[in-house]
């Protein structure tokens, strides 16, 4: 089991820069896979970003074209996201999610055992 916090949304103009951070707690930070998701008003809840338990494996979502970057630091048992050159269509809540070791999928919401309660990023024109 293992509780998690997101902090770092916040309102920004597009173009801009956001870095979210997740905290976690309970079981051994390394003993999860790790992802971002985000859901908008009336959207599903979309993948955003995975990286596996020892941060060598990340993927992305098409949508980020490089513009952001998962990281974590496993040390602090922390998960981080950042987001460079935002757009409008990033605003969302923004969700930290942990899957138990080994799980595969990690782009789908279902592979994910753990959520945060999300924090906000709004991005302005």
């Amino acid at each position: 089991q293992v509780q998690l916090v997101e902090s770092g949304g916040g309102l920004v103009q597009a173009g801009g820069s956001l870095r979210l951070s997740c905290a976690a707690s309970g079981r051994p930070f390394s003993d999860y896979d790790m992802g971002w998701f985000r859901q908008a008003p009336g959207n599903q809840r979309e993948f955003v970003a995975a990286i596996n338990w020892n941060g060598f494996d990340t993927n992305y979502a098409d949508s980020n074209k490089g513009r952001f970057i998962i990281f974590r630091d496993n040390a602090k048992s922390t998960l981080h996201l950042q987001m460079n050159s935002l757009k409008p269509e990033d605003t969302a809540i923004y969700y930290c999610a942990a899957a138990p070791l080994g799980t595969r999928g990690l782009d789908v919401l279902r592979s994910y055992r753990y959520w945060g309660r999300g924090t906000q990023v709004t991005v302005s024109s």
